[in-house]
């Protein structure tokens, strides 16, 4: 019942929205149905605590190890967002930047992103998996282009082609797939894309196939994770969207992403074997780890600056998933989960200093301490959080990444540690002037939509220094599901 009712919430969100976004309590009727979805999440993981791993309200929606953690994220961080953004949009139309049947677009937009997201997280259906993953590019890319200049416009179109085109190599992957399974199942119909059905059959799979099925869904759904070469469109969508789009692309979307590709791993390790999924993984997460981080040195858009930040750090994840193992999948789980919310907790502080000075360019922004304390501190703490800095989890998550490459793959640690230096001098190196800096203006009250921050904030400090014994537990049953 907790599955069926955390769909409906966003999606009667999105109808009601969709007629009543442009009414002035718009952001609060946002805001309580995120809450209300974060509130039935709560529920769900309460439920699996006391009941067990594994909960199904119907063969089509499930819940296992490894969505349970990220629908409560997700759920979590969709929230905090719309409490961000009620502040945000508001300025944004206060200083003319947006219209009231804009508004009304992103919040009706913003909730059936939400819908996509959580859908294709309890699907058991990987045909329905596709479908949400599509309905998030159409949804994402209204709110891409929410500005209407040339800029957003053009960064939606190639948000929208690229994605495209990468959906639909998703798509030929799971109609092979589909084939492949039919030949074990019969004709099961729309059942044979179960991917329940699918685990206890795989090692029946045909393996030529399955290995083709995984290239198309590997470039496919890579690309919504942003993963080198198909990466081009993210720095663009995160810099010319509005923030809380920012946000919740970095935090949510590139997660869910990489969800339906491990998925898809899990299927194909069984048919052929984890040499060839393993190899892939390693090899894109590297190539993305590398670029992203030498790209850094480019930047003078903050927001593009940390939309290459994601680009590394989904990098990282990819290729510890591609190690595999017990410890490399934990790491990569926790990865995810601190990624997300300090990323995120970065966009809710990067978009109170571009309004506060009027610009994204990082040579327009200095004295964010003077300007604002709290702001200042905000994405200090955060920076250095995504830069790996200790007590905070990114540093935990890349240590133990860091630790099983040289045991497992040495060929790998020099690279990633290379990409590590260099992102860590690059990003720091900017930060440290925005925060520092000289600063002409008066000094600003604290925004009172500054309290995500440093919650999120805590909360990787919280699961640098200890992780609750239940996610732990759960990290630790997907590590092995996963392989």
């Amino acid at each position: 019942m907790e599955i069926l009712i955390l769909l409906a919430l966003p999606l009667g969100g999105a109808l009601l929205l969709a007629l009543a976004g442009a009414h002035r309590l718009a952001p609060e009727a946002n805001v309580g149905f995120s809450l209300a979805t974060f509130a039935v999440a709560v529920l769900l993981t309460v439920r699996v605590i006391a009941d067990g791993p594994r909960v199904c309200c119907s063969e089509q929606f499930f819940v296992d190890p490894f969505n349970v953690f990220l629908v409560t994220l997700t759920a979590f961080v969709n929230f905090t967002t719309a409490l961000f953004s009620r502040r945000y949009m508001r300025i944004e139309e206060h200083h003319g930047r947006l219209g009231r049947a804009r508004l009304r677009l992103y919040h009706g937009m913003y909730q059936l992103f939400m819908f996509t997201m959580l859908l294709a997280l309890l699907t058991n259906n990987l045909g329905l998996l596709w479908v949400a993953m599509e309905a998030a590019t159409l949804s994402t890319v209204l709110l891409v282009s929410l500005y209407r200049s040339a800029a957003s416009l053009e960064a939606a179109w190639k948000y929208f082609i690229l994605c495209g085109v990468g959906i639909a190599l998703a798509l030929f992957g799971t109609i092979l797939l589909y084939f492949a399974a039919e030949r074990v199942l019969g004709h099961a119909g729309t059942d044979a894309l179960l991917w329940t059905r699918l685990d206890a059959v795989k090692d029946q799979l045909e393996p030529t196939v399955l290995a083709i099925a995984f290239v198309f869904l590997l470039v496919g759904y890579g690309t919504k994770v942003g993963l080198a070469p198909l990466h081009n469109w993210l720095p663009d969508a995160h810099a010319e969207g509005p923030t809380p789009v920012s946000a919740v692309l970095s935090g949510l979307l590139l997660n869910v992403a990489l969800y339906a590709v491990i998925r898809c791993k899990v299927l194909v390790e069984g048919a052929i074997g984890p040499e060839l999924p393993g190899r892939m993984l390693m090899f894109f997460g590297i190539l993305s780890v590398l670029l992203a981080a030498f790209m850094l040195w480019r930047q003078k858009d903050i927001k593009r600056l940390f939309a290459y930040s994601s680009i590394e750090h989904m990098g990282i994840i990819t290729f510890a998933f591609g190690m595999g193992g017990a410890v490399a999948n934990f790491a990569a789980l926790l990865h995810m989960t601190v990624h997300s919310l300090t990323k995120s907790a970065i966009f809710f502080a990067v978009g109170h200093a571009t309004q506060k000075t009027g610009s994204q360019q990082m040579a327009d922004i200095r004295g964010l301490l003077g300007l604002s304390p709290a702001l200042g501190w905000g994405l200090m703490l955060g920076t250095l959080a995504i830069l790996g800095m200790p007590p905070f989890g990114v540093f935990a998550s890349e240590f133990l990444i860091l630790t099983t490459a040289m045991r497992e793959q040495p060929w790998a640690t020099p690279l990633l540690l290379l990409a590590l230096g260099v992102a860590f001098a690059a990003v720091f190196g900017r930060t440290q002037e925005m925060v520092l800096g000289e600063h002409t203006g008066r000094r600003l009250p604290v925004p009172p939509s500054l309290l995500p921050v440093f919650v999120h904030l805590a909360l990787v400090l919280l699961l640098g220094l200890w992780i609750p014994p239940f996610l732990a537990d759960w990290y630790r049953l997907a590590a092995r599901m996963i392989g």
